[in-house]
């Protein structure tokens, strides 16, 4: 059988390629000829990955709650992906960071837009029901949502906002991250004690957010940013990328938090408290923490009426882009 041309340069240019790393290109034929072609469920996993929406109730609408948190955890990794790829680039321009940005605020973009499935999309009798088998699980446990802002910013930003100028950057991690903003959340108000919702995330990951906090000092997205040329600093589609991120992950987002929290948690001037005790009016307004990733992109009129709006126009017209 006669070989074409374009397929012997193939050959010769692998050939060439498994002699240059020391290996047989023969064996690696034939693996070509006993392997199976792959499918799209081997590929993807379907089964396995379809396999891992367990219930704990019989209410129906339990399988949307645990699959949308599913889902959401999957984007928060995409998400992280492209936060490595920033901090870890060893030539930073302004363009592969815009381009790395957008596609994040794009995931985020998604997260927010679909919230209206946890709003929405469940029965209130149902959720108060079946909510009470999950505890004391609660979102307030993302791991991956606090990786996010540890990659994002510096931990002096966040501390709670009103200890947070009695902290700097030359403040030990191990003191900034005991006065982190999130732990208030995990506080029952009444006792003032913590809840076993927060005793049991940072027990699980308290060591883990120690040594990325560690890895990422003074080279977070935002240390990355404030080194970069001063040119850079000012390209107008990385600054809006940056403060779009920003009123993504700390306002857009929250408020939809608050808007299901309010739909399932509030009735008849009643509040009922969170999955886990999270004490969540005091916890998930951004008007109260006022976290900002990147605290110089923004104008002291701006940091004051931070989140006190349910989604500004001009943000929202921002993220069509």
């Amino acid at each position: 059988m006669e070989i074409k041309p374009e397929i012997a340069e193939r050959i010769i240019k692998l050939e060439e390629k498994f002699k240059n790393s020391g290996q047989d290109m023969g064996s690696y034929l034939d693996g070509l000829l006993y392997d199976r072609y792959l499918s799209y469920w081997d590929y993807i996993e379907v089964d396995t990955l379809l396999s891992l929406q367990k219930t704990n109730t019989h209410f129906p609408d339990e399988m949307i709650f645990i699959t949308y948190h599913q889902i959401t955890e999957l984007y928060f990794k995409l998400i992280i992906h492209e936060q490595k790829q920033i901090i870890e680039s060893a030539t930073l321009t302004a363009s592969f960071f815009t381009e790395k940005l957008n596609r994040i605020n794009r995931y985020f973009r998604i997260l927010i837009d679909s919230f209206d499935v946890m709003i929405k999309g469940m029965e209130r009798e149902q959720f108060l029901k079946f909510r009470m088998a999950l505890l004391p699980a609660s979102g307030f446990q993302s791991a991956q949502f606090r990786m996010i802002e540890l990659y994002s910013t510096p931990l002096e930003n966040l501390v709670s906002a009103e200890i947070r100028n009695d902290f700097s950057e030359k403040t030990s991690i191990d003191e900034l991250y005991e006065n982190i903003y999130w732990k208030k959340g995990g506080i029952d108000l009444e006792t003032g004690e913590k809840t076993l919702t927060l005793k049991q995330f940072e027990k699980r990951y308290t060591p883990r957010f120690l040594r990325i906090a560690n890895a990422v000092y003074e080279n977070t997205i935002y240390h990355r940013y404030l080194k970069m040329h001063e040119d850079d600093r000012h390209d107008k589609d990385l600054v809006k990328a940056m403060r779009n991120l920003d009123v993504n992950v700390n306002i857009n987002w929250l408020l939809m938090h608050m808007g299901a929290a309010y739909r399932y948690l509030s009735k008849d001037k009643e509040t009922v408290k969170a999955t886990g005790g999270t004490n969540w009016k005091k916890f998930l307004p951004p008007s109260f923490q006022r976290i900002s990733f990147f605290p110089d992109l923004w104008s002291k009129e701006e940091k004051e009426n931070w989140g006190k709006q349910w989604v500004n126009h001009t943000f929202n017209t921002e993220n069509k882009k």
